[in-house]
């Protein structure tokens, strides 16, 4: 891990900190590699980082007793992940992983915890990304019960392409399957329909996007209500 002296990243949430506040927490942070898979903190077990993305994306993934799983939000450049701890909260009842490898900084919660309750910009801008952020559950929560797989998939491409600014995805199906919460043999009909429509390029891994304005047309409009939501604040240009 590198300590950096300087911060140089495409979090939108850090960039937008004022640099008193940055600078309080620059001593603290810690840039990371993050692999795919990569643990970010296990259901109900204390939260003591709280992660922000950069080149990365992580998945908030809710659990059952018998072991299944599905992904119920993303979080990349525009956000952190582990923000419970801001609002008096140890543990969640959900995990986090890392869906699309990247770097990203980490930071103990407890010292971002002291910098929400002293400052109150920082407050407020992570409170609207909190806000945003329930905007997309919501959504995707009402998706996954009235939406197809191929609307669905279509969706979470989509929103991964925007957090990560490029059209190569490294994905396996076996992964969007649990995203998704759908099967495998689901994941794999889908996303052979959007490569014989030349939507998507797929090879072992990796999912390239060919046509995104035809992912958007074959996508529903959960995207494009998430998307604007999140774009109020350009959260993903520079």
């Amino acid at each position: 891990m590198k300590r950096p002296q300087s911060i140089s990243t495409r979090n939108y949430l850090l960039k937008d900190l004022k640099p008193d506040s940055l600078e309080r927490l620059l001593p603290n942070l810690e840039e990371i590699d993050a692999h795919l898979g990569r643990n970010l903190y296990p259901p109900s077990e204390p939260i003591e980082h709280v992660f922000f993305p950069s080149s990365s994306v992580a998945s908030i993934v809710a659990h059952t007793e018998n072991g299944l799983s599905t992904a119920v939000g993303l979080v990349g450049c525009e956000g952190a992940v582990g923000l419970e701890v801001v609002m008096g909260r140890e543990t969640s009842p959900n995990g986090s992983t890392i869906q699309i490898a990247g770097r990203g900084h980490r930071i103990r919660s407890k010292y971002l915890v002291a910098e929400f309750e002293q400052s109150r910009h920082t407050t407020a801008r992570l409170l609207a990304f909190l806000n945003k952020f329930l905007v997309q559950v919501s959504q995707t929560s009402l998706c996954n019960r009235l939406h197809s797989v191929e609307q669905r998939l279509a969706r979470w491409l989509l929103m991964c392409h925007d957090r990560v600014d490029q059209e190569q995805l490294l994905i396996t199906q076996e992964n969007v399957s649990i995203m998704l919460g759908v099967t495998r043999a689901s994941v794999t009909l889908a996303a052979r329909g959007f490569q014989t429509s030349g939507l998507i390029k797929y090879t072992r891994g990796k999912v390239t996007i060919a046509d995104y304005e035809g992912l958007q047309a074959a996508a529903c409009e959960c995207y494009a209500i998430v998307k604007a939501e999140y774009d109020k604040t350009e959260c993903y240009s520079e």
